[in-house]
Formats: structure tokens, sequence, C-alpha cells
């Protein structure tokens, strides 16, 4: 049986990583990573479906325990992705896709080098702003600081597979899907 390949997108918050997961999923190109995370739940999601929410003790206590592929902190809560999962995917044949910032997919490449990963760009600062303003989920300042890190995490764009602009859904997602394809052995 042919393993399946773990797919991880980053990128800045409002660049649109989770409408193009929800694409790839939806044209068969992978299963999604639910991810746990410590951050308050947003309006709409779903618990084991965005996220698995938990507090930071719990958290913590899972760190120890060695049960995440990677962990990091961002925007001051708990991002980790359970190893488990991952593994146990890959093995039966089946790709994975996951959202993780920079920081963790750093520290996956050095023990999972077999990931393929994609940094989702926005097509100018001015238009990822417009983006965090129009969810409406965030503060000014929440939206100040997520355009400081999205600077930040544009550094490590040379550090991955491969760049996909999002200007256009439709367009990122058939790049997506073809870097996807191109790398299915």
């Amino acid at each position: 049986m042919k393993k399946g390949i773990f797919v991880i997108l980053s990128g800045p918050s409002g660049v649109g990583k989770n409408v193009l997961v929800d694409e790839l999923v939806k044209d068969g190109y992978g299963e999604y990573s639910v991810s746990v995370t410590t951050r308050n739940k947003r309006k709409g999601e779903i618990e084991g479906q965005d996220y698995f929410f938990i507090n930071k003790s719990l958290f913590e206590e899972k760190i120890k325990e060695e049960d995440f592929f990677e962990w990091a902190i961002y925007n001051n809560n708990y991002y980790g992705t359970p190893k488990n999962y991952i593994i146990e995917k890959t093995e039966q044949g089946k790709n994975v896709i996951a959202i993780i910032e920079v920081q963790g997919t750093m520290k996956i490449k050095k023990v999972y080098p077999t990931a393929i990963t994609i940094f989702i760009m926005p097509p100018s600062i001015e238009e990822l702003e417009r983006r965090l303003k129009m969810r409406n989920t965030d503060s000014e300042e929440d939206i100040n600081r997520r355009l400081k890190r999205a600077k930040e995490e544009e550094l490590y764009k040379d550090k991955y597979d491969y760049v996909v602009i999002n200007d256009d859904i439709k367009k990122a997602v058939l790049e997506i899907e073809k870097i996807i394809h191109d790398n299915e052995k």
C-alpha cells in the first residue's frame, strides 16, 4: 500500500488557509488534521472539526506526555498537532492536510522531512488587513498584532517547499492540488 503524504499549509492569519483546506478536502486531496488549541472558540466553530479546544493546564500535560507532533504559542494561545493522527492516517495511505504556523512547521520538517510544506501568501498586506477586518472576529488591537505577525511570518516563506499566493481561491486550490498530485508516490 502506498503511504499517504503530510501536507502543511502555513501563512498569516486571514490569508484563507481554512477555506483552501476545506476545498482540498472536499475535492478528495486529503483529510483535515484537527489541531488542539487553548484559544477561545469562535462563532460557528465546531469542537473536533475545527479544533479540539482544551484549557492551558491540560495542554501543558499533553506536552509533557509528548502527545503532540509539534506545538507552539501563537497570539498568546497554545496550538498543537496530535502526532498519532498524522502517523496513523499516512500509514493507511491517506493524505493529511494541516494548518500549522511557521515555527511548528520548521520543527516538523526536522523530524518529518517528507512533509510537503506550502506557504500561503496574501496578494498584499493591504488585502490581508481588509480580509481580517471583514471577518469581524478580532479587535483593532488583535488585527494590528496579526498584521505585525504576518510580516514576521513572511520571512520564513523561502524555507517552504512551495509558496502560493491566494489572490483567487479557485486558482490557489488548483495550484495546491497540482503540488499534492506531483508529490504523491
